[in-house]
């Protein structure tokens, strides 16, 4: 397989416009950032919204987060999925006028980087980096088991109860799946942005299935609206208030792959305009869809919550399916539901991989030299770095065969090392960065600040709730929430690591450009940022720098 030499000469190197891997507008707004463009730009604005939308997968994730939900009651699983939205909406925002501004796929510790001072911006990005991209694999094996448990429980519904899968079972299926989505991501790369587009009607088709046939299913069992959205419960041994909180899990994990527009960024046309309405438009349609969702399920379910949590089936949505339809819809509707689940693990596959592609083409990764090369015969896509991410994703899967409790760490894994990284570089442009912003063509204006403000106060809280045992004070191993000791082990693994060795070559992200990387206009461009473009050759490789502007072109010309 043809793959992209470790150094392009000059002579040999095609512009992003000649070879077809980009318009001109963006080529030139990725070599303000110092990239050459080596992805293709295939995915329009849809296909960027599609594939957050898709890996959020709303209802699947709505189904595997039940467990955490409905222990407050049906108001409890209501209002907190549109709380919670509503705050997940202003990182949102802050993120957008972030990827609008400054779009790259390793767009998180890339502005990490750039709007940090100069004693943290190594150390910052360093950890940003690591904890995006364990993070994502973390989402990836979460969204993959799920998917075994929810086809594992379509088994379980067709023998009516009387068989239930072991641990070595479900870590089987979870690595045929992993490995088919490995292989996909490979090998599809021309149609993946048309794929987007059919997830997304595959996902809106299970919704409509959904809010359909529980309502006619339960015609004469339907809960009022007294029941809905006003009875709390509380089946956790926390007080009534916290039960409550601990809900908020469950939008948090589902509305939480809005940054794969990030880093789907470098594959985006108008990715100033495609990354931050695609953040905002998936958030925005998980909120709503995902409140309707979450009401017609609170009106169609058993009124007996431990009817639900302790279903034969091994999963609580296959329970209320199965209440509402039956057993041949319930088979139906959970067949669709877990195709749907796999749509979202390939999705979270190509996004994933795109990250640990852009923290190796800086260098930061081990064997970085290795998993940043680029694949042409397949359509300019980082095959190694996908294959990276599955095997790493296999290897975390093993959780799965010690018990429940060190799976579901890695639900919060996802959770906790995301916010980090999501919330660290809204951080540092707020309190170092404010000066060096410039706006793109998506920007909240005068809000900007306050909602940066909001989206850093609201992730601490996420951590911090992600780290409870869900049923209560004084856990037992089983039922202990793992997730503090695997987030410090990864937090505290990348400090480690950057203070014992790579904060000797760690210096920030790379500048790839060569001089005949740009076109005549694109040289214009960036000469209008105050860059002699005649120096681009001359960068040392491992430079820190933040866009290429008059400061960065005077630090490289003293």
């Amino acid at each position: 397989m043809a793959e992209h030499p470790e150094k392009r000469t000059g002579h040999a190197k095609k512009t992003a416009l000649d070879t077809g891997l980009a318009s001109e507008d963006d080529a030139a707004a990725l070599a303000k950032l110092g990239y050459a463009q080596e992805l293709r730009r295939n995915f329009t604005m849809i296909e960027v919204f599609g594939i957050a939308f898709s890996i959020m997968g709303l209802l699947p994730s709505i189904a595997s987060t039940l467990a955490y939900s409905i222990p407050s009651g049906p108001a409890g699983m209501v209002w907190s999925w549109f709380l919670a939205s509503m705050f997940i909406m202003t990182v949102g925002l802050a993120m957008a006028d972030l990827g609008s501004a400054m779009p790259t796929s390793g767009g998180l510790y890339w502005w990490t980087h750039y709007f940090a001072s100069p004693k943290t911006r190594n150390a910052l990005s360093f950890l940003v980096g690591y904890s995006n991209t364990l993070g994502l694999v973390g989402g990836l094996v979460s969204i993959d088991y799920g998917f075994s448990l929810m086809l594992l429980s379509v088994v379980v519904i067709a023998n009516d109860g009387n068989w239930s899968p072991s641990n070595g079972v479900v870590y089987a299926v979870f690595l045929g799946c992993i490995l088919c989505h490995g292989v996909l991501a490979s090998t599809m790369s021309k149609i993946m942005g048309k794929l987007q587009t059919t997830f997304v009607v595959m996902n809106f088709v299970l919704i409509l299935a959904t809010i359909v046939a529980l309502p006619v299913g339960r015609a004469s069992q339907r809960n009022d609206a007294h029941f809905i959205f006003a009875e709390l419960n509380n089946l956790t041994a926390w007080p009534q208030g916290w039960s409550f909180m601990l809900a908020w899990l469950s939008p948090i994990w589902t509305i939480g792959a809005f940054d794969s527009c990030v880093h789907m960024s470098e594959e985006a046309a108008n990715a100033v305009i495609a990354v931050p309405y695609g953040i905002v438009f998936s958030i925005g349609s998980c909120w709503l869809f995902g409140w309707i969702c979450v009401i017609v399920i609170a009106a169609c379910m058993d009124t007996n919550l431990d009817n639900i949590l302790g279903s034969s089936f091994g999963q609580p949505m296959a329970q209320i399916y199965y209440d509402a339809v039956g057993k041949r819809g319930a088979l139906a509707l959970m067949t669709l539901l877990f195709i749907v689940q796999f749509m979202m693990g390939l999705s979270i596959t190509v996004a994933a991989s795109r990250q640990s592609w852009a923290f190796s083409r800086d260098g930061a990764l081990p064997f970085s030299s290795f998993f940043r090369k680029i694949n042409i015969q397949l359509g300019h896509i980082p095959f190694r770095a996908i294959w990276g991410c599955v095997g790493l994703g296999a290897v975390l899967g093993l959780l799965s065969l010690i018990a429940p409790a060190a799976a579901q760490a890695l639900f919060s894994l996802a959770v906790a090392g995301n916010n980090v990284a999501w919330g660290t570089p809204i951080l540092c442009r707020l309190v170092w960065g404010q000066q060096k912003f410039k706006p793109g063509p998506f920007y909240t204006g005068r809000f900007s600040v306050p909602l940066g403000w909001t989206a850093i106060t609201f992730l601490c809280f996420g951590i911090v709730l992600s780290m409870f045992p869900v049923g209560g004070p004084n856990p037992t191993a089983a039922d202990m929430n793992y997730t503090v000791v695997i987030n410090s082990a990864v937090w505290g693994g990348a400090l480690l690591y950057y203070a014992l060795d790579a904060r000797k070559w760690f210096t920030g992200p790379k500048i790839t450009l060569t001089i005949d990387d740009l076109s005549e206009s694109q040289k214009r461009t960036i000469a209008e940022e105050g860059l002699d473009v005649g120096d681009v050759n001359t960068m040392p490789q491992e430079t820190n720098r933040g866009p290429i502007t008059a400061e960065t072109n005077a630090k490289f010309v003293a």
